[in-house]
């Protein structure tokens, strides 16, 4: 009985040994371009040299969503309409939320709230935040929400479980879904002009390569300290998302992308965490 030739892995040249060269080129070209217009551009990259401690307690990207609320309005209209939080401590989030005019907050609170204060709990009673598992679809119908806003979350998910989550995320949302993700990188704050570069050159390189589905290349995430939540997080880099974004087929959110970019200019807003902005499914 013949045995059958062993699949192909990325990576592997497979007799092709001219066309893995040529991908690998093509990898790196693309490569020295972004870092050249990277460092030769408007001159964000290095411009931030805050370092950010990673001990546990002294840094949180749910923190950062507070402070760029006033910025979010701005790319996605004073207005905000019914946004949902998803993420630890959802609960200040959602009270920050609560206070700015026309807006109506709820959240999905991913961890055990037992030590919560009594707030908290009590807009759990209420049903406005709720404690759930997001690695499942969650109970609210399509485009429940304006906006679907995530932080601290997703960092802790596999690709296995974003592949769920992600698009679910995107479901309930009718005007778009913001990441706030966790990186190595704090002092690395993309533009809207250098994210869409990136998003070019990734697409030019996912031309020439066939990763497995659902996973943007074969190098294992870095990983964090262990999390008071008993996990690891994964800390991803921009590069990391969009090949992600891109072979999940979900679309970058331009027009907010730019509001929120121009936002941030005028009122001199620097975040330290990873912000991206999806489209919602149509």
């Amino acid at each position: 009985m013949s045995r059958r030739p062993p699949a192909r892995r990325y990576g592997d040249s497979g007799g092709g040994g001219s066309s893995s060269y040529l991908h690998i080129g093509l990898v790196l070209l693309a490569g020295l371009m972004l870092i050249f217009y990277l460092y030769s551009g408007s001159g964000e990259f290095g411009g931030n040299k805050e370092f950010v401690s990673r001990v546990e307690g002294d840094f949180s990207c749910t923190v950062e969503v507070q402070r760029a609320i006033p910025i979010l309005k701005k790319a996605y209209g004073d207005s905000m309409g019914k946004v949902l939080h998803v993420g630890p401590d959802s609960c200040s989030v959602v009270s920050r939320l609560l206070k700015e005019d026309e807006t109506e907050a709820w959240g999905v609170e991913p961890y055990d709230i037992e030590d919560a204060d009594r707030h908290c709990k009590r807009l759990v009673r209420k049903g406005i935040v709720r404690v759930a598992d997001i690695k499942f679809p969650l109970p609210y119908r399509p485009k429940s929400f304006s906006v679907v806003i995530v932080s601290d979350a997703l960092d802790y998910l596999s690709p296995r479980y974003l592949n769920k989550t992600l698009p679910d995320l995107a479901r309930v949302s009718a005007d778009g879904v913001v990441i706030f993700s966790d990186s190595l990188f704090h002092f690395f704050v993309m533009t809207y002009d250098q994210l869409a570069a990136l998003f070019l050159l990734l697409n030019i390189c996912r031309q020439f390569s066939d990763p497995p589905a659902g996973l943007p290349g074969q190098r294992r995430a870095k990983v964090s300290e262990v999390s008071k939540f008993g996990r690891a997080a994964k800390l991803r880099s921009a590069t990391w998302w969009v090949r992600y974004f891109l072979q999940n087929n979900l679309e970058e959110n331009e027009t907010a992308l730019k509001k929120f970019e121009q936002a941030s200019i005028k009122s001199s807003y620097r975040s330290n965490c990873q912000i991206f902005h999806l489209k919602s499914f149509h």
